[in-house]
């Protein structure tokens, strides 16, 4: 199974990738934001789940959610937003916007293995 794990904090993307690789999860692309997210996703098709964070330049999470979920080859991809942003409103936006999951940051390793779980049935 292969992911991309998406955050413009090269130090939250290796607590990410530990945590996943410890629940078993080895095959982990990384990207800095969503504009690295969709060249990385254009050059493997063949990516399972996108972990993505919301606040990044460039191109932020909830716009790398709507880019993926408007091509039809992604629609069914189960996508997983890992924030700061834990109002309600904003977790509603996400939700609509086509995250199948959502995790507020600090989180911990439990919560990530449990949104995953429920994530892929």
């Amino acid at each position: 199974m292969k992911l991309l794990v998406v955050d413009d904090s090269s130090t939250m993307r290796r607590i990410i990738k530990n945590t996943l690789a410890r629940l078993g999860y080895t095959d982990v692309l990384e990207a800095e934001h969503g504009v690295d997210a969709w060249q990385v996703m254009e050059k493997n098709s063949d990516i399972d789940m996108l972990i993505t964070d919301w606040n990044m330049p460039e191109m932020n999470g909830l716009e790398l959610v709507r880019k993926v979920r408007a091509d039809a080859k992604y629609q069914e991809l189960p996508i997983i937003m890992v924030t700061t942003e834990g109002g309600k409103s904003e977790v509603i936006t996400a939700l609509k916007a086509g995250v199948n999951n959502y995790i507020v940051k600090p989180f911990t390793p439990q919560v990530l293995k449990e949104k995953l779980e429920d994530v892929l049935g």
